[in-house]
């Protein structure tokens, strides 16, 4: 795939003559990624329009894939895995009848099959995918061998044996069936292969089938809903684009969170542990008074001991 076209030069907020001058920029933006573009050029775009220093993405989305693709900026992605290693919900629509190289309509036909099959008939198998399950992970996937991406093997025509990984699948439900075309609402684990499911329900169904589009809706405590075009970042002004950042500590809400005083947390800051008389045990959000993240310390009797924190001007 061709890289995407160099947006267009814009004053930088400094007013420095057009040169642009990269600041520290911190928080996640929740993304709605189009079709036809890799998550990695999504980022880059992105971090050019926020004239950012660092970034990074929480879990790729294929290039035939849209929806939310959370990114993450300067202190921010300190905890992106966080969210990495969080529940998704996906709406899925597979072709019954056809199977190709990769499970989705970026590979070539492998085979073509009569469907015989109808709504009450696909409603039976879906249980089977409910809950824990197994799946073998695609060829063409970036899990690495040997330190390379399986896809470059798959690229080669090499078959690498791969074996089964557990998987959750919370909720499977039917939306639409207009065979061969039917669409499913997907809430799952993070490391799940829409792709693989896909394929294992076709095969199941006695006729293949293949991932036609998918559309990611929801990330952790995000959804789809937040999320911003990048046709509406192009829009605004970098500092509107700022405007629209989320806090680091967004990452992490679903842990529960401690205040400290400034001395306190100028000692967790030089990363010494510190005397709190939290009730909770394990990871910890810490805070310098109500508002200022620290980061993250992990609750051990009655000590708080650093885990990772944020650049701070703490002395």
């Amino acid at each position: 795939m061709n890289p995407p076209a160099s947006p267009s030069p814009q004053p930088s907020p400094g007013g420095n003559g057009g040169k642009r001058t990269r600041e520290p920029i911190d928080g996640v933006l929740l993304l709605n990624k189009p079709v036809g573009i890799t998550s990695n050029a999504a980022l880059q775009k992105a971090k050019w329009l926020l004239n950012a220093k660092k970034a990074g993405h929480t879990g790729t989305l294929d290039p035939f894939a849209d929806g939310l693709l959370p990114l993450c900026f300067g202190e921010a992605t300190k905890f992106s895995a966080y969210l990495l290693e969080a529940d998704k919900h996906y709406r899925a629509v597979l072709q019954l009848g056809v199977t190709t190289t990769t499970g989705d309509p970026e590979g070539e036909v492998l085979d073509t099959r009569e469907v015989k099959v109808d709504r009450e008939d696909i409603r039976a198998v879906l249980p089977r995918f409910t809950g824990e399950i197994e799946q073998i992970p695609p060829m063409h996937s970036a899990l690495k061998h040997q330190g390379r991406p399986l896809y470059e093997y798959a690229r080669a025509g090499i078959e690498i044996d791969r074996p089964p990984r557990k998987v959750t699948i919370r909720a499977l439900e039917l939306v639409e069936c207009d065979s061969p075309r039917v669409v499913l609402d997907v809430q799952c684990s993070a490391g799940t292969y829409i792709r693989t499911l896909a394929q294992d329900i076709g095969a199941v169904l006695g006729c293949g089938a293949h991932l036609t589009a998918l559309t990611r809706c929801a990330a952790g405590g995000f959804r789809l809903e937040q999320a911003h075009a990048l046709a509406d970042l192009e829009a605004l002004d970098v500092f509107q684009r700022h405007a629209l950042l989320l806090p680091a500590d967004c990452l992490v809400a679903h842990l529960p969170a401690v205040q400290l005083d400034a001395v306190d947390a100028a000692a967790l800051c030089q990363g010494r542990a510190v005397a709190h008389s939290t009730e909770h045990q394990g990871l910890t959000r810490v805070y310098a008074g109500p508002h200022a993240f620290l980061g993250l310390a992990e609750a051990n009797a009655g000590l708080l001991l650093p885990h990772r924190l944020i650049a701070t001007q703490q002395a």
